[in-house]
């Protein structure tokens, strides 16, 4: 009898999802099983849906429907290649990028990736305003609440209210 193949070692990679054009919460379910659909990486944890007030852009967008999704990725990832996953997510949705900040059907960011420090124009790991967003914050302490303390949610910006599940 031979033992079952060791798993290949992994590490967490969070997306941030948002979406505050048409239906939200169909933007974010379809987003959510798309991930789950192509299992590579595999989807780990999805935390609860919140609805928060626009940070930044136009005065008279829509609230946001937002949540954030765990990856098991390889620590050898290439995170341009999760950024990548983010884009097709959003075309797939319909994005159009009009106005910098302005309202969209999903909006999909790499937030952190363990182990990986990235600087770069097209790409910076950890995304570089996730502390000051309670709207990233309040979901990633659901999925990981060492990379979050309460004294970072208490003084990000923007107000949360939990919405429910996808």
């Amino acid at each position: 009898m031979s033992a079952p193949p060791a798993e290949a070692p992994t590490v967490r990679a969070f997306l941030s999802l948002g979406s505050n054009l048409g239906d939200r919460a169909a933007h974010l379910r379809r987003a959510v099983d798309q991930l789950r659909a192509g299992s590579d990486p595999a989807v780990t944890a999805v935390s609860r849906v919140y609805e928060t007030d626009p940070v930044g852009g136009p005065e008279d967008q829509g609230a946001f429907l937002n949540l954030v999704v765990e990856l098991a990725v390889p620590p050898s990832i290439n995170p341009y290649r999760l950024l990548e996953q983010c884009h097709r997510l959003e075309a797939a949705a319909g994005r159009v990028r009009t106005v910098h900040w302005g309202p969209r059907t999903l909006d999909a960011d790499v937030v952190w990736v363990d182990g990986v420090v990235l600087d770069d124009p097209d790409l910076t790991v950890p995304h570089p305003r996730w502390r000051e967003r309670r709207f990233v914050l309040a979901p990633l302490a659901e999925l990981a609440p060492d990379l979050v303390g309460s004294d970072d949610i208490d003084t990000a910006g923007g107000e949360v209210r939990v919405v429910g599940m996808v």
